[in-house]
């Protein structure tokens, strides 16, 4: 009977999580069809959309995991869960869907060349990316490796920067007039 049992708890946990899983990307997929369709209504460029909408959106789960273990007074938690997380996005949740679809075009017989990157500030995303990282590092270091309110206020504010230099990037033409 426990064999039954265990067996029935195995498929029914395998279904549920087969099923959340394709929740996940069904709502997904709507979010993002949702945040263009946002964009080209209020003439917002993509690339606005990924760094702010988008980028909280799927935040989300990150901040919340984030919140309950530093309430519990694991800070060390929190901050590791978000630096895995985004190197996580990086180098599994990009390169992954391009693996997918090039074995799928493998198996078609065509050849898969990429798919084109549009962002054309690519390299000063990326080198602000850099820095940001640097300003954390450092901010945290000058708060003794402790999460503090201050250092809460900082987080903010080098938020804030990053997304100012983003959206400049994202509308320099239009503000100089190119």
């Amino acid at each position: 009977m426990s064999n039954l049992f265990f067996i029935l708890f195995n498929s029914l946990f395998f279904s549920l999580c087969l099923l959340i899983f394709i929740f996940i990307l069904v709502i997904t997929d709507v979010m993002v069809w949702l945040a263009t369709v946002f964009g080209w209504v209020c003439g917002i460029p993509s690339v606005v959309m990924g760094i702010t909408l988008l980028a909280a959106g799927t935040s989300v789960p990150d901040l919340l995991s984030s919140i309950i273990v530093a309430m519990q007074g694991k800070g060390d938690m929190a901050v590791s869960s978000s630096i895995g997380s985004n190197i996580f996005d990086i180098l599994i949740g990009l390169p992954l869907p391009w693996i997918i679809k090039s074995f799928i075009l493998m198996g078609e017989g065509k050849e898969y060349t990429g798919n084109q990157v549009r962002a054309s500030n690519l390299l000063w995303n990326i080198l602000v990316l850099v820095g940001m990282l640097l300003a954390v590092i450092v901010t945290i270091a000058c708060n003794n490796w402790r999460m503090t309110k201050g250092l809460g206020v900082m987080m903010f504010i080098l938020y804030a920067i990053f997304l100012t230099f983003a959206l400049l990037m994202a509308y320099w033409n239009d503000i100089v007039g190119n």
